[in-house]
């Protein structure tokens, strides 16, 4: 399992190279294990008031980069809660993106 750093280094790599614009900020709760938070381009570890947090076990992080759980699911079963479902799924392309390179 990676740590917190090395998902941080490689969401902060996806956001500087994809050109997933993002216009909103999100912050990413990793129950407990700490914080990814993504304003645009900038990705770091503060835990810093975002337009959407969501809050996921870094496991299931990974398993969702990995396209081994489904996000639905994780979102029905209760292991990834967000703080806006409308913002999610408006921003719903440029999460996968950046998420695709947590696994």
């Amino acid at each position: 399992m990676a740590t917190i750093e090395e998902i941080t280094e490689r969401i902060r790599r996806a956001a500087a190279t994809s050109g997933a614009d993002l216009d909103k900020s999100i912050k990413l709760d990793l129950k407990g294990e700490g914080y990814i938070h993504i304003a645009g381009a900038e990705v770091s570890n503060d835990n810093r008031p975002a337009d959407l947090t969501v809050t996921v076990a870094r496991k299931d992080l990974e398993a969702l980069g990995r396209r081994e759980l489904d996000p639905m699911r994780a979102v029905m079963t209760g292991r990834l809660k967000l703080s806006d479902m409308g913002l999610a799924m408006k921003l719903l392309p440029q999460i996968q993106t950046l998420f695709s390179n947590a696994g």
